[in-house]
């Protein structure tokens, strides 16, 4: 087999597969008996000529040259076979069990290497199975009092299941890891088309299935996972891990313990900090979500093509400085989707967006954010994050009446520094209820100075983005993790056999470079001798 790649073929929205066929023949001038194989690699949308939208076609193709000669290598590149991701083996032996806490992408990903090698991971999560999970979150959604241990934050598959599900990362794929992500995912029962999309996502709907896939995997290959298990307490000898509590009496002997724990498990920074784990203050992010018309964003993004059946649903990513040279952009973008009630704290709202695969809802939604840092959280220690962050959860929980209600209000009245009396002709998709309000109560002055400005200036790049009505929710404090437990590289804290991984731990920013790092992570604990 000869398999060369062309990494951009650009065709109309309406061309079909047979017309790729064809123009990858001219292209390449050779007769069609020689294309034996025609595989697409990778399918992006170019739109920055809205009345020539295009779909840009990265493909590998197998050649006959038994009935062609040589390829021009301006056209097409020789490529040999695709590398496989391995998994290294071992290079010690382990006393008992590596345990792993966390079950979200990282936890998951560094649970399935560990097992793919031979070992027999313990996995813990604080929250319920996926199943048991949706069923509390739905529940609190209706009314129900909110269960600390179980919700959008906490239970399996980490909060990245309740969001879009994006599956795109900055993080360089060395070794094959992002590929073995995505064919995880597929096996699981992801849709394949995940697997040449520029921009994949899997959606709400799918992660849950998904994620539970991934966990049977690791059971089958020996993993066993503990719900309800919250860790509690480490037991560190001479610098290094020799045990961890879990549920407030159970001691677990381990000296291998993979710190997945997301970018909300407050009380186990909390530990940490008590027993001296290193960790160091972060930067992260804050703001609220603005809602849209779906209908709004794909035209003003597409032009005529808007409803185009071959289109995705159409996002945005919108970034700018303010005037006091603050980052103010837009995250976690979601088509189609919902602004769902992230609260993991009696007493304290969390809004946070998330999508089904098909993005068919009436609302786009993205959260609109400002840039923070250790010398604005006006709170000392290590969890001054933490306090900045919970300061104004619970002052968004107290302007709607200590409810769980998420507050809402018009851009417009949130540019005049005004409580919202009524809608305008967006309609609210907050889960759990909504109340009008004034965000600015909710927020630090140089946040909401940051998004008048941003907003404002995004409304030059879509139209109708600072529409008077567009509306805002609050109140956004979970982009990231507010410190980061240190490491080396060899992935290990000074606290030997300590292994901190993913976002929570500050070393990765979505499910993909999370389920990477979960990956990395894995590697380190094989590698060690």
């Amino acid at each position: 087999m000869s398999y060369y790649r062309i990494p951009q073929l650009a065709l109309s929205p309406d061309a079909d597969e047979e017309e790729l066929r064809k123009r990858l023949i001219k292209l390449m001038k050779i007769s069609p008996a020689s294309l034996r194989e025609l595989r697409i690699e990778r399918k992006s949308i170019d739109a920055r000529d809205k009345e020539h939208i295009k779909i840009v076609y990265g493909v590998l193709v197998d050649i006959d040259h038994g009935k062609h000669g040589s390829i021009a290598p301006s056209v097409a590149t020789a490529v040999g076979p695709e590398p496989i991701y391995s998994v290294p083996p071992p290079r010690r032996k382990f006393p008992s069990p590596p345990v792993v806490v966390g079950t979200g992408p990282a936890g998951l990903f560094a649970a399935l290497i560990l097992a793919e090698a031979g070992l027999t991971p313990l996995v813990i999560e604080r929250g319920d199975p996926v199943d048991i999970r949706d069923e509390k979150i739905r529940s609190f959604t209706e009314g129900a009092d909110l269960d600390p241990e179980s919700n959008i934050q906490f239970g399996e598959g980490g909060a990245g299941t309740y969001s879009d599900g994006k599956l795109t990362t900055q993080v360089k794929d060395e070794g094959g890891r992002n590929r073995k992500v995505i064919r995880e995912f597929i096996a699981a029962g992801a849709p394949p088309e995940i697997g040449i999309l520029a921009k994949p996502h899997v959606g709400t709907d799918q992660l849950i299935k998904v994620v539970a896939g991934i966990r049977k995997k690791i059971q089958q290959l020996g993993g066993t996972f503990r719900f309800r298990t919250r860790l509690e307490d480490i037991q560190i000898t001479q610098g290094r891990l020799t045990g961890i509590l879990v549920n407030g009496t159970e001691w677990i002997t381990t000296d291998t313990l993979v710190l997945a724990v997301g970018h909300s498990s407050r009380d186990t920074f909390a530990m940490l900090e008590r027993q001296g784990v290193p960790m160091e203050r972060k930067a992260f992010a804050i703001g609220l979500r603005i809602e849209h018309p779906q209908e709004m964003i794909s035209r003003s993004q597409y032009g005529r093509f808007w409803n185009h059946p071959a289109l995705p649903v159409a996002d945005y990513k919108l970034a700018g400085r303010t005037s006091d040279d603050r980052g103010v952009y837009s995250f976690c973008m979601c088509p189609g989707g919902t602004v769902v009630n992230a609260s993991s704290e009696q007493g304290g709202v969390v809004c946070n967006g998330m999508s089904d695969f098909a993005r068919d809802g009436m609302n786009a939604n993205a959260a609109m954010v400002v840039a923070v840092g250790p010398a604005d959280f006006g709170f000392p220690g290590l969890l001054g994050g933490v306090e900045f962050q919970r300061q104004w959860e619970q002052a968004a929980y107290r302007i709607t009446g200590a409810t769980y209600a998420l507050p809402v209000q018009l851009w417009q009245d949130f540019l005049e520094d005004r409580p919202s009396t009524k809608l305008g002709a967006i309609k609210p998709t907050a889960t759990r209820g909504w109340s009008l309000a004034n965000l600015r109560q909710c927020l630090p002055p140089f946040v909401s100075q940051g998004l008048v400005e941003g907003i404002a200036r995004f409304g030059k790049s879509i139209a109708g983005f600072d529409r008077p009505d567009a509306l805002l929710t609050g109140v956004e404090t979970r982009t990231s993790s507010p410190l980061r437990i240190l490491r080396d590289e060899a992935c290990q804290s000074p606290v030997r056999g300590l292994y901190p991984a993913g976002e929570g731990a500050g070393y990765a920013g979505g499910i993909m470079s999370a389920a990477m790092d979960g990956i990395r992570v894995a590697e380190a604990i094989l590698n060690q001798s």
